[in-house]
């Protein structure tokens, strides 16, 4: 059987994505506090037969960048506003059919029996289309809001995070499928010997169980992460169903691929069983020119400052105390070291200043756009999906839902005409439309002992 290429596409449930100048394209709409601009998105991308819709989340307005919040809300950087992303796709779930949404949510911030609870519950409510998106949070300004000093070190954030899954999965098991008995003659209403305690006493969570929610559809939400350090993508590597990726080059898209799948095949899980999404921004237009103007008028819209406040965020590192016009400088922060060693990677390439960095990421944080008709845009997914960079595409817009619709109306037709991609859903959860087996509820070992 031919492998499928998978699409999704991402979100925040905000005014803006990865492009920072997205909320003041012209063709914007910018009604991202109603339910109806998601219902839009959601709508369209069902009807390119997606895979799933992402929901990437932020649990502080933007502060780190000079310890001032008054630029990134007058510039509208990334997560100066958002909201509830899990309420989002609640909603969502009631107004489509077959699309999956996935949703952030991060293990450093929350208990692990209100998550495992808030996910058997969607999963319930979109008849098994939920995914949750793994994330050990960012920044000083989350663990802030959360009542902590500071943010918890990076390793022991992913430490916390592989207990926090651990005891999720037993929650999401104390139920058997068939517990659920409702018979009305007898009066039983569940099987109490299939239904039982998890009285987990680990080193950073306690809880007795059950959970409240019986067996969901999927057993438990696809899981999501983005893992771009080594401990990242060791933890993406144990737990992950599908990968989340920023990298604007291909050979570094190829490694990556290389690299994770290596990972999971070295613990013992088949490495098929793990989707790797990279995203790119799609500029798409009847010709290269239409489409190169569209681009150009966008990034004109970017700004450095507001990029670099995100970088700042990402990074938990204020960059507003270097030099804009000089190379990026070799530090180490405490955030997202993946996407720092990116920066600096292409700093170093291409002979960048923390300026042209930062212009970067206000259009799109680092990621590759894709330029030219709906031929030009398969060819590169296309090759892309057979030169060992992907198993499919996470689409991130630069106008909402316009960007949506010119790849669904334009690209998606190409991808189906060269039989790369579904003509109609052939499943109704979001496993099946990945691809997958069943879920274990059974977690992969940490190592896999190598034969004596």
């Amino acid at each position: 059987m031919s492998r499928e290429l998978h699409l999704a596409g991402f979100l925040i449930a905000s005014h803006v994505t990865h492009s920072h100048a997205a909320w003041r394209h012209p063709a914007s709409e910018t009604d991202y506090l109603s339910p109806d601009y998601y219902t839009r998105v959601a709508r369209t991308l069902e009807r390119g037969t997606f895979d799933f819709l992402f929901f990437a989340d932020l649990l502080a307005t933007p502060v780190r960048y000079g310890d001032d919040i008054a630029v990134p809300l007058r510039s509208g950087t990334q997560a100066s506003a958002t909201i509830d992303p899990s309420l989002v796709a609640a909603t969502l779930a009631s107004v489509t059919e077959r699309i999956g949404l996935a949703i952030t949510t991060s293990t450093t911030y929350f208990h692990p029996y209100e998550v495992a609870r808030i996910f058997a519950t969607l999963d319930h409510l979109s008849r098994g289309r939920a995914g949750w998106n793994v994330v050990t949070s960012l920044n000083q300004a989350e663990a802030q809001n959360f009542g902590q000093l500071d943010h918890l070190p990076h390793d022991q954030r992913y430490d916390r995070a592989h207990e926090f899954l651990e005891l999720a999965y037993d929650l999401w098991g104390s139920w058997d499928r068939d517990a659920l008995v409702q018979d009305k003659g007898t009066g039983v209403f569940a099987d109490p010997s299939k239904v039982r305690t998890v009285d987990h006493d680990g080193r950073f969570y306690r809880s007795r169980g059950p959970l409240t929610v019986p067996h969901s559809p999927q057993s438990r939400p696809v899981i999501f992460q983005a893992g771009s350090s080594s401990t990242g993508r060791d933890f993406a590597a144990r737990w992950a169903d599908a990968i989340f990726e920023i990298d604007p080059t291909p050979e570094g898209r190829r490694a990556y691929y290389d690299d994770v799948k290596s990972r999971a095949s070295n613990l013992g899980r088949n490495p098929d069983h793990l989707k790797i999404f990279p995203s790119f921004v799609p500029f798409v237009g009847e010709t290269e020119s239409i489409a190169r103007e569209k681009q150009a008028f966008h990034n004109e819209l970017a700004d450095p400052i507001s990029g670099l406040i995100t970088l700042s965020v990402h990074t938990d590192h204020d960059f507003s105390q270097y030099d804009l016009d000089a190379p990026v400088t070799d530090v180490t922060v405490p955030g997202s070291q993946g996407l720092f060693d990116l920066a600096r990677r292409l700093s170093d390439r291409d002979s960048l200043t923390l300026r042209d960095v930062g212009k970067l990421y206000a259009q799109g944080v680092l990621l590759p756009q894709f330029v030219g008709t709906a031929s030009d845009i398969a060819d590169l997914i296309e090759e892309g999906f057979h030169g060992g960079e992907a198993d499919g595409y996470i689409l991130s817009a630069t106008q909402a839902p316009g960007t949506f619709d010119d790849f669904v109306d334009q690209v998606v037709p190409e991808l189906r005409r060269r039989g790369l991609f579904r003509t109609e859903y052939t499943g109704t959860t979001l496993r099946e439309h990945l691809g997958l087996p069943a879920a274990s509820l059974t977690p992969t070992p940490r190592a896999v002992a190598a034969p004596a």
